[in-house]
């Protein structure tokens, strides 16, 4: 019996890798190495403020986020009167700024003609762009006087005495004070807000706007029932991002807003947010413990803005669901 002889197996073929698998693979590593330095960043600076204020934490505890003594003499410090004032300018700055900025960037993608659309867009992009300090010299330069002589003097000679207008008014007319401070905030925000919500609100689809005109909508009508609810959820982080801007604006406010560290009793009353009093004493915080004390303020700010953007994250999220 002859034996059959068994072929040889071919010999298999790997695969050979696709063009760019190793630029790919380099790009991911980039891409999860940024990921990863941005984190420990932020890991960082959370573990830096935490050390640097734990000397101020440790000593006051829970009391330094609900007094209002500041006192370096004494080196006694208690942040309720930053932490009140940077609440009350960001929430008045924003409903200052939300209206017109809504109204701006309505008006710019329905109602404006093509031939001027360009140029204010751009006008309102370059306000956008204006460093906060040229706000502040504005503000302390040219704004103040007017609206001590223009808006607190005859607010505060109307008031009758023992009124709610002398409550809310009273104060040094000098043009200083939390309620000018929240309006040259509303002017800083509202040129990124109007922007941000144009951007927006050009992302609706033509045929959705028109269909809602065909329909015999007015344009109060598309704008209010159709083209706002299209964009809802980015809306709501453009207005979040607006409002966490106010929240940590530095030298805008701290020209204006009088830097004083107590409760404002009045819109006209002098106040300090946690970025003006940061900035107004770091340099000439001697003691450990004063330190300690503007780097704690950081932290509380760190806290207060990780906190609304998180409200805007969960907001979106609900949103999100609804749809």
């Amino acid at each position: 019996m002859t034996e059959t002889a068994i072929p040889d197996a071919a010999p298999v073929r790997r695969r050979s890798a696709p063009r760019g698998a190793l630029i790919g693979q380099v790009f991911e590593g980039l891409c999860f190495g940024a990921a990863t330095l941005l984190l420990a960043a932020l890991g960082g600076i959370i573990v830096s403020l935490v050390i640097g204020g734990w000397p101020a934490l440790s000593k006051f505890g829970v009391g330094f986020l609900f007094s209002a003594a500041w006192n370096p003499v004494t080196d006694v410090y208690g942040a309720a009167g930053p932490i009140v004032g940077t609440l009350i300018t960001a929430a008045l700055a924003l409903l200052l700024a939300l209206p017109i900025a809504g109204g701006v960037a309505f008006f710019l993608t329905e109602l404006c003609p093509a031939r001027l659309r360009r140029p204010i867009g751009t006008a309102v992009e370059l306000l956008a762009g204006i460093p906060s300090i040229v706000y502040g010299m504005w503000g302390l330069f040219v704004f103040a006087p007017l609206f001590a002589r223009f808006i607190q003097l005859p607010l505060m000679s109307a008031a009758k005495p023992g009124s709610l207008l002398e409550t809310l008014t009273t104060g040094i007319p000098n043009g200083s004070g939390i309620l000018p401070a929240s309006i040259i905030l509303a002017i800083m925000i509202l040129p990124f807000m109007a922007a941000t919500l144009r951007e927006l609100l050009l992302t609706v689809p033509a045929a959705v706007r028109e269909s809602a005109y065909g329909l015999g909508a007015t344009t109060a009508e598309v704008v209010l029932s159709v083209t706002l609810p299209y964009v809802r959820q980015g809306a709501i982080g453009a207005v979040m991002l607006g409002l966490g801007r106010a929240l940590g604006e530095t030298m805008a406010v701290t020209f204006i807003i009088g830097n004083s560290h107590t409760f404002p009793k009045s819109l006209f009353d002098s106040g300090s947010t946690i970025a003006s009093t940061i900035a107004n004493e770091f340099t000439e915080a001697t003691s450990p413990i004063h330190t300690a004390a503007l780097i704690s303020l950081g932290l509380v700010l760190f806290l207060i803005t990780f906190a609304v953007l998180g409200l805007a994250r969960l907001l979106l999220r609900q949103q999100g669901a609804k749809l």
